[in-house]
């Protein structure tokens, strides 16, 4: 009853299905105005589907300048010698992360060799292994630019505060998630991590990182940051952005020492770049006004379809509808070969 009472009041935890159920009728409203129903497909002529769903990310990876990027390393389904070669080129830690990606689902923080084969074996895809960024501070920041202009824009700032504890000295980390309603509404307490450490007593104080991973699913929570968004993060993220072939609309998924760095374009990496598929992250900051979450949503689409129509009067084609109910078919499948 708890977590259903959670669910129904706070819309952060809405299943994605039920939250964009009434941005669909805007988005049909758009198609028709461009004349398409994958206008998308158009908008980062670089990335297949415009980066709306079934991207790989290694394709992706190859239009960003490499000193920007962790080492990654492309693993096909079951190839533990040439995944375990490539673990001691970056070494442990790091991170495991399915190619073509789906909210979250398979990444993993990779600590040893038998965690590696336990992946590999189990993992139902191919897959990356990237080098662990520990930068401090992990953002995700949203950019655009309109074909037609020559400067593009930080439209959206969340900052990612990963779910930890924070120990009392009397209770146990298991009895401390059962306490907290983001913790209860995302963590597996049937998972191999919180088998090991769940029972285990944090000293008073002692912080306890539960989840690694910062995916919204899975426990971290989003906050809303756009109030360092100034002239010097525009100037930054749109330098940094023209350096990414054909990239005109999403979110750089990054981590940085600082924001004064990142302005100087220093000590930060590229974890991951999101195209057409991706959300203004703010909006998830708890507390904020679902009516306001809609206005933005909405106002990044209408973004979305004129970059993309944009981008058609220069000789880039939306994908036909026969070609992108393919696409969007065969996704359907690569999802149920990953939740399976």
């Amino acid at each position: 009853m708890k977590k259903f009472f959670v669910r129904l009041t706070q819309w952060e935890y809405w299943p994605f299905s039920l939250l964009y159920f009434p941005v669909f009728f805007y988005y049909f409203l758009l198609s028709l105005k461009k004349r398409s129903f994958f206008f998308f497909t158009s908008s980062n002529p670089k990335i297949e589907f415009g980066g709306m769903f079934g991207e790989r990310k290694s394709d992706i990876f190859k239009l960003i300048p490499t000193e920007f990027i962790p080492e990654t390393h492309l693993i096909a389904k079951g190839d533990l010698k040439t995944a375990k070669a490539k673990s001691e080129e970056v070494g442990f830690p790091l991170i495991a992360k399915p190619n073509i990606g789906e909210r979250g689902a398979w990444v993993r923080k990779i600590d040893s060799n038998e965690e590696l084969a336990a992946y590999v074996e189990t993992c139902p895809v191919a897959f990356l292994l990237q080098e662990l960024i520990k930068y401090p501070v992990e953002l995700g920041i949203f950019y655009l630019r309109y074909p037609h202009q020559g400067k593009g824009i930080a439209t959206s700032i969340v900052r990612k505060n990963f779910l930890k504890v924070i120990g009392d000295g009397r209770h146990s980390i298991n009895e401390l998630l059962n306490e907290d309603t983001r913790a209860l509404l995302t963590v597996n307490p049937e998972s191999e991590y919180l088998k090991k450490i769940g029972s285990s007593i944090p000293k008073k104080g002692e912080e306890v990182l539960i989840e690694p991973i910062g995916n919204h699913c899975r426990g971290t929570q989003f906050l809303n940051d756009n109030e360092q968004i100034d002239k010097e993060l525009n100037e930054a993220i749109d330098k940094l952005a023209k350096q990414i072939s054909g990239f005109y609309f999403g979110r750089f998924d990054l981590r940085c020492k600082s924001y004064e760095e990142l302005k100087q374009l220093k000590a930060f990496k590229i974890l991951e770049l999101n195209g057409a598929g991706s959300e203004p992250g703010h909006i998830y900051q708890p507390g904020y006004s679902l009516f306001k979450a809609y206005k933005d949503i909405l106002w990044h689409l209408k973004a979305l379809a004129d970059i993309s129509e944009q981008n058609k009067m220069s000789g880039v084609p939306y994908w036909t509808f026969k070609k992108g109910i393919k696409k969007w078919r065969a996704h359907q499948a690569y999802k149920r070969l990953l939740n399976a």
